[in-house]
């Protein structure tokens, strides 16, 4: 868990840090993949379906508020309905400013949950939105939400009546805009899915407020059970086609990804809950304490330590030279006294570098010894006799 806490605060300090870089990468690459999804399940507009196109609104998207992400997202489908056809992107566009007006009067800055809700839906993922809303939200959430729901469904219908549509007349406007309307107010799928996801923002939202230990997990745990319970019965009541793995599977994700925004937003540690109470003239309090789980990240420490040492006798090194980097082999010659035939004597004094488990004596005339660096000084004479080199002896430290 330390570990865990750790990287948290690493993390952090890497967003703070960076934050001016980092958020409009994610929105970029958020605004491509919200781009990509709605070009590769409609598409009907050939010139809009241009990876060019996506990258360059995807790239204003990155320094404009959120709220144009929904903007452009919104533009895009009913582009890709005008190319259907004109009843379509009518209707389509009449349907996203009623959706406009709701969600402006009640959660102006939640534009992105209105663009996330359809994405997840399409991914099969819808039960990750209203449980997370719960969790950091407001009870207002739920209007977001269930506007990301009718969004989806109206470019569902759109995307189903395709075929339909394509094969009637222009003189069929009316059973066109009838096609579509019916569609919509007579999907009791949609209808159940934004009772269920409005009621799962709002129980999750009281529990996660309670006072009790683990108060966001019981929340999470309770909303993901409401959530499919409602759809099954619904499933039930109407018939909306709900696969029992895939909301089982689509629990178990909503489960991970609530866990893991709880580790970022209310990680406590339970174990070390105080309550406390006091009073002043007009109230008594009663106040429970729990504190954070926190951890300091490391932070190393390098302190450079230079142990070579000048040997004595070596020569001061010019300028030009540079200096020579540590553990660096150097070779130092002094001379005692002028060298005479037969009688002149040197002292060869050489630091060598560290070898780690390499026998000295593989790199030179001295086996039997590991060693891990030093220095070797050699005493020797210039001899005229060959035979007299008794003088000549080797010393290492």
């Amino acid at each position: 868990m330390t570990a865990l806490l750790e990287l948290r605060e690493n993390l952090k300090k890497i967003y703070s840090r960076n934050e001016a870089f980092i958020l409009p990468v994610i929105k970029f690459l958020l605004g491509v993949i919200v781009l990509s999804i709605i070009n590769g399940k409609m598409g009907y507009m050939t010139k809009l379906d241009n990876m060019a196109i996506v990258l360059i609104v995807s790239l204003l998207c990155s320094f404009l508020p959120t709220g144009f992400m929904a903007f452009f997202a919104m533009m895009f489908a009913v582009l890709h309905m005008y190319a259907l056809s004109i009843e379509t992107a009518a209707v389509g566009l009449v349907v996203f400013l009623l959706l406009y007006l709701l969600f402006l009067r009640f959660t102006a800055k939640e534009a992105l949950v209105v663009v996330l809700t359809p994405v997840l839906c399409m991914l099969k993922l819808p039960y990750v939105m209203p449980v997370a809303m719960g969790l950091i939200g407001t009870p207002a959430s739920c209007v977001s939400v269930g506007c990301g729901v009718v969004v989806y469904y109206l470019l569902q219908t759109v995307i189903t009546n395709a075929p339909t549509i394509n094969s009637m007349g222009a003189e069929e406007a009316t059973a066109k805009l009838r096609l579509l309307i019916d569609g919509m107010l007579g999907n009791k799928a949609m209808l159940v899915m934004i009772a269920a996801f409005a009621i799962t923002v709002i129980v999750v939202y009281l529990i996660r407020r309670m006072s009790v230990d683990h108060s966001w997990t019981i929340a999470m745990v309770a909303g993901v059970m409401i959530e499919v319970m409602i759809l099954l019965v619904g499933d039930l009541m109407y018939d909306t086609n709900l696969s029992i793995v895939s909301a089982l599977l689509g629990a178990v994700v909503t489960l991970i990804a609530c866990k893991i925004i709880e580790f970022f937003r209310f990680c406590l540690d339970y174990s070390r809950t105080e309550k406390v109470q006091f009073e002043d003239d007009e109230y008594y309090y009663y106040v429970k304490a729990v504190p954070k789980m926190t951890v300091a990240a490391p932070t190393n420490t390098v302190k450079k330590i230079n142990t070579q040492r000048r040997p004595a006798g070596q020569q001061t090194r010019t300028s030009g030279q540079g200096t020579r980097s540590a553990g660096q082999t150097y070779r130092s010659t002094a001379h005692t006294g002028r060298p005479s035939e037969g009688t002149g004597r040197s002292v060869v004094t050489e630091r060598t570098p560290a070898r780690n488990g390499v026998p000295y004596g593989q790199q030179g005339g001295y086996r039997g010894h590991e060693m891990s660096g030093g220095r070797s000084v050699t005493i020797g004479g210039n001899h005229a006799n060959p035979q007299d080199d008794s003088d000549d002896y080797e010393e290492l430290f």
